[in-house]
């Protein structure tokens, strides 16, 4: 290759529109050499519920449940005052019993969203060096063959 040469890295979903940006690109007048195609090994295990002072997944196990607790000890407590038990009891009553149905809602919410998984993942990163003149060429192709991300280095 002459000129300036440039690295495409792009990550695409397991589906027939990598390879026909793999042929696009060889149809213009990238070789084959020059063109990676690697597969990405899914998570085996499943993610954690807790999350700890060093890694979080970015979803939150207690907001919802905070939330709930804190308005059912509120009514708790404005209503404990006409209630037999008095404002302070049924306070804690509705932060209890708020804290326990918020992380329950939760949990399902987690159990039918597998995890926080989200729907599209990348699986397979392309790797293409090319000219630097070219770059717009093979930019087109990724995008035009629904590539997820893309970047130049």
């Amino acid at each position: 290759m002459s000129g300036v040469d440039v690295f495409v890295i792009a990550t695409f979903e397991n589906s027939i529109y990598i390879e026909l940006a793999i042929t696009a690109l060889e149809q213009q007048g990238i070789s084959k050499e020059f063109i990676l195609a690697a597969p990405l090994d899914k998570r085996k295990e499943l993610r954690g519920v807790f999350d700890t002072i060093h890694k979080s997944d970015g979803f939150s196990l207690f907001d919802g449940p905070s939330i709930l607790g804190t308005c059912l000890m509120l009514l708790g407590a404005i209503y404990g005052y006409v209630l037999e038990w008095g404002p302070i009891l049924w306070g804690i009553i509705g932060a209890v019993s708020g804290m326990l149905i918020g992380f329950l809602i939760k949990l399902l919410l987690l159990k039918k969203n597998k995890r926080g998984r989200a729907t599209i993942t990348s699986e397979i990163v392309l790797m293409v060096r090319c000219e630097d003149r070219k770059w717009e060429m093979v930019e087109k192709i990724l995008w035009d063959h629904f590539a997820l991300g893309l970047t130049k280095l």
